[in-house]
């Protein structure tokens, strides 16, 4: 029978490589359809064959892998209808989010906001693309984490990294050269306190790209 120490240090080691790969996935570091393997996830992270196991049932059960029939184990690749689904999914539930956080958009917050928008910037000029699919998602999450609804932003969360893979083609297909034109709409309706403007700010911002992959 195990340890009660043991079985927590293997709780721990899975819970590591989960929280390391789900970041790698959702920010686009993973390309769509790319195969891992067990043997390789274990070798990366110097750990046994279960805790890597553990790790992608976890992550399969969110979205983020696909598992085969085979056992084989890839990140998805989404059919235009499974992108028009989730950005359906964005669209509904950021804009609530982002509508129940304007009572709460301090100055502090604002201000927040503008940095990390100027980081946004920075990963677009030096053409990093998962920088850019980084921070961007940070601007979300830090808005989004003034509404208090912890429920709601963990559903959006699982929609982002299940559109991870896919947000890497499209910033290759966006060719961008400045950030998102709807991020300083944001700002300026937070500034203004105007729901109506945030709301259709949001919606756009996070349906806008997803709709070029769409054919």
């Amino acid at each position: 029978m195990q340890s009660p120490r043991s079985s927590d240090s293997q709780t721990a080691t899975h819970d590591r490589i989960y929280r390391a790969l789900r970041a790698r996935i959702m920010h686009g570091e993973i390309a769509p359809g790319h195969a891992l393997t067990l043997r390789g996830i274990g070798k990366e992270f110097g750990v046994s064959m279960t805790p890597a196991r553990e790790a992608v049932r976890r992550l399969a059960a969110e979205g983020a892998l696909f598992l085969s029939s085979s056992g084989r184990v890839s990140t998805p690749e989404l059919t235009n209808d499974r992108i028009e689904e989730l950005a359906a999914l964005r669209a509904l539930l950021e804009v609530e989010l982002a509508s129940r956080a304007l009572p709460r958009a301090h100055i502090a917050l604002i201000d927040r906001l503008q940095s990390i928008n100027m980081t946004v910037a920075e990963m677009v000029t030096k053409r990093d693309a998962v920088g850019y699919i980084r921070t961007n998602l940070e601007f979300h999450r830090t808005l989004y984490l003034r509404a208090q609804a912890p429920a709601m932003l963990a559903i959006a969360e699982t929609v982002w990294l299940q559109l991870g893979p896919t947000m890497r083609a499209l910033y290759g297909r966006l060719r961008r050269t400045e950030p998102p034109h709807y991020h300083k709409l944001i700002i300026a309706a937070l500034k203004a306190g105007d729901e109506p403007g945030l709301r259709l700010a949001v919606r756009s911002d996070v349906t806008q790209g997803l709709r070029m992959l769409v054919s």
